[in-house]
């Protein structure tokens, strides 16, 4: 549920990338490589937006409001549709949709597991800033795909809107009790620790996820160098989140 990207920072994808455009794979899903990438890709995406679902609506249970339970609701509504877009989008490329989930499952599954929050608070956190550090990531990875690929990835990042909801709570909670800013900047914390290892744990495990941030002979990719850079800007987009949100990172 992440918020739409903070501001491009320099030296972004797209800058990555020897001039070459980010629309122009022509008929990339014909190499076998590639397209075996982009199933791993937006398998991954499927099952997180399925697995978000699953958690903020069981997290709307914790709401101290009706209005709060709506609003996470809302969110976990949002998340359904974009497990339904990116399922669409494997089976108009001849892939079978839960397949590629499945090789996900137990890496997402650790991780909800390893970070299931305590209370309504906690919950609006991961929301907003684990997901976010995840979206960014993956973004990052899009730059290299196939325009009409790239489009989907990017829409279904961006569209769930309800970044201002989470930071109007929580820092509503702060103002009511301060002592609570420090609890959540650890919870935060902790988040982004446990985000950044499974983005690593996922492109690691997959090959085709490596090769396509790898880039080849006839696509661009990343150097160490830039991979480099591009953590940096995910751990920076994290720390201008928590700022929103009045946590220091």
């Amino acid at each position: 549920m992440p918020d739409p990207p903070p501001d491009a920072a320099p030296g972004a994808p797209t800058a990555e990338r020897s001039g070459e455009s980010a629309a122009s794979h022509g008929g990339a899903l014909a190499d076998p490589a590639y397209r075996e990438a982009v199933v791993d890709l937006l398998g991954v995406l499927a099952y997180g937006g399925l697995i978000a679902f699953e958690r903020l609506a069981e997290d709307s249970a914790m709401a101290p409001t009706l209005p709060d339970k709506v609003a996470l609701a809302s969110m976990a509504a949002a998340e359904l549709g974009h497990f339904i877009q990116l399922r669409d989008r494997l089976t108009d490329i001849d892939a079978d949709a839960y397949v590629a989930m499945e090789p996900f499952r137990d890496t997402f599954d650790r991780w909800h597991a390893n970070t299931a929050p305590r209370n309504w608070l906690e919950s609006l956190i991961k929301a907003y800033v684990g997901d976010g550090l995840a979206s960014d990531f993956y973004r990052e990875i899009a730059a290299y795909l196939d325009e009409g690929t790239r489009v989907l990835i990017v829409d279904v990042l961006d569209a769930s809107g309800h970044a201002e909801f989470v930071v109007d709570r929580v820092r509503a909670a702060i103002a009511a009790d301060p002592r609570v800013g420090g609890r959540l900047a650890l919870w935060g914390r902790r988040l982004v620790g446990e985000a950044l290892s499974q983005a690593q744990l996922v492109a690691a495990e997959r090959d085709g996820l490596a090769a396509l941030l790898a880039g080849g002979l006839d696509r661009p990719g990343m150097d160490l160098a830039a991979i480099g850079r591009m953590f940096v800007r995910l751990t920076e987009n994290h720390a201008r989140r928590m700022a929103r949100l009045g946590l220091s990172s």
